[in-house]
């Protein structure tokens, strides 16, 4: 089963992260923060796939 988010819940998700790991990422151009913080967003979501499909295998 894939979890997949909304485009609204996603969007929510990376302004938290961007605000998150906003020290971080202030050294890099816009460009390179919008582009990381999306790439963080799809990890995440992936991760979180990963671990459903794990417990549902461990539920059968």
């Amino acid at each position: 089963m894939n979890q997949n988010i909304t485009f609204k819940h996603r969007k929510e998700l990376e302004d938290k992260m961007a605000k998150v790991f906003k020290e971080n990422i202030n050294v890099l151009s816009t460009e390179l923060q919008k582009i990381l913080v999306d790439d963080m967003v799809t990890a995440f979501q992936n991760r979180i796939n990963v671990l459903i499909r794990a417990q549902e295998k461990r539920s059968y």
